[in-house]
């Protein structure tokens, strides 16, 4: 049987973030830079890492699932989001998907990677 989640596991504290959509002087749209929505409590939960070729090079991923605890603001997470780590501004995390797994809206999974040396916008 599966472990039902807890707030005692929720041991880091992440910055959830977006880019505003706005316009230049010419009325074409355009992206800013990341802006902190919300922070929340999360576990995070490591999976199987792999090595894929990027540019030519293999490159180090750490795949985790993040679960934290459903809100208004997690509602609105999509993966044009990212992820940063609160006590290390070095770790930011794209986001994969997002699953509700219970399907109550109590908690949300999200699947992310994390590049320990870049991050492509």
């Amino acid at each position: 049987m599966a472990k039902k989640p807890s707030s005692g596991s929720m041991r880091q504290r992440l910055h959830f973030q977006k880019r505003p959509e706005g316009e230049d002087e010419y009325g074409n749209p355009q992206s800013g830079p990341y802006e902190t929505v919300f922070t929340a409590a999360a576990e995070l939960i490591p999976l199987r890492g792999g090595e894929p070729v990027q540019a030519a090079r293999l490159v180090g991923v750490q795949p985790y699932t993040v679960r934290i605890r459903s809100c208004a603001a997690a509602r609105e997470v999509t993966p044009s989001w990212r992820i940063v780590d609160a006590r290390n501004a070095s770790r930011v995390m794209n986001i994969r998907t997002v699953t509700n797994p219970d399907q109550k809206n109590a908690w949300f999974d999200r699947e992310r990677d994390e590049h320990p040396t870049a991050f492509v916008c």
